[in-house]
């Protein structure tokens, strides 16, 4: 099920600040849909597949967890970039955790629309990238053309120097940047900024 999320097909601009980041529902009373702390809790422990050490709600592709007027559970899920190799993993891991803990019915929506920005990482998951030798993205790229336009100074997660350079578009996955710090001399990955 493909949904375009109720906010935009109420004609209602894109959510922005706080009812942007995953976790909140547009719309709903007091933005918060951490009323199934369950179902967060059983969302909480999917890896992405791709960068294990971050799970997919800190990712933020969680757009929201909801109970629609028929009674049944709906889980959002927005994928990070169109053509994400790991989409298709991350909806099967999601549903197997959701089956497990009791929630067979709930139904997973792909959530398209408002498309997902490296914004939506978690101060968790942020640090958690830099511990596990990824730098995270520092900045939000406003349209496609800023992709390749020269990217901002990245800081080398090892040593913190700012004196990196990039050597590859593409890091280990398509979402990552191959980088190599001039001063300590080590390879990176740096998470794109989207």
């Amino acid at each position: 099920m493909v949904s375009m999320g109720h906010e935009m097909a109420a004609g209602m601009a894109a959510p922005t600040g706080e009812a942007a980041r995953p976790g909140f529902a547009v719309g709903a009373p007091g933005g918060s849909v951490r009323e199934f702390p369950a179902v967060w809790a059983v969302l909480e422990q999917v890896a992405d597949p791709e960068i294990p050490v971050l799970g997919i709600v800190d990712l933020g592709i969680v757009r929201h967890v909801r109970q629609g007027g028929d009674g049944v559970l709906h889980v959002g899920l927005t994928p990070t970039y169109s053509g994400c190799p790991a989409t298709e993993a991350i909806r099967a891991s999601v549903r197997s955790a959701l089956d497990t803990a009791g929630f067979a019915d709930a139904v997973i929506e792909e959530v398209l629309s408002p498309p997902w920005s490296s914004d939506w990482l978690s101060a968790r998951g942020r640090q958690r990238l830099l511990q596990f030798g990824i730098a995270p993205p520092t900045h939000t790229v406003g349209s496609v053309r800023g992709l390749w336009r020269a990217a901002a100074t990245v800081a080398c997660p090892r040593c913190g120097s700012g004196n990196t350079e990039r050597i590859s578009e593409f890091g280990s996955t398509p979402c990552k940047a191959h980088h190599r710090c001039r001063a300590c001399g080590e390879p990176f990955d740096a998470f794109k900024c989207i």
